[in-house]
C-alpha cells in the first residue's frame, strides 16, 4: 500500500495494473484474509485497480465467485 500511496501523492495517478505473477499466491487463499484487507485499502485509497494474468487455472469456487463479484464493481478488476 506504501508503494501506491507513495506514487498516487507523487503523481496523481490513481489507476494501477499489477501482473497476477507479482502478487503472492496468499492473496488468492482467500482464506488468508489478505486479499479482503488489501481491497479494502484500495477502495478506501480511491485507487483503481486491474490484476492481470490467466485466472481460469483456479479450481476455487470461492476465488472464481470472488473474481465475478470484483469485475462487476467499479474499483478492482481481474
Amino acid at each position: 500500500m506504501d508503494f501506491f500511496a507513495t506514487i498516487q501523492y507523487d503523481s496523481g495517478c490513481d489507476r494501477f495494473v499489477l501482473k497476477r505473477s507479482h502478487l503472492v499466491s496468499d492473496f488468492f487463499d482467500l482464506k488468508m484474509g489478505l486479499a479482503g484487507n488489501v481491497i479494502q485499502k484500495i477502495v478506501n485509497y480511491r485507487i483503481k485497480l486491474a490484476i492481470i494474468g490467466d485466472f481460469s487455472i483456479d479450481s476455487s469456487k470461492s476465488l472464481r465467485d470472488f473474481i465475478y463479484e470484483m469485475n462487476s464493481g467499479r474499483d478492482i478488476f481481474f
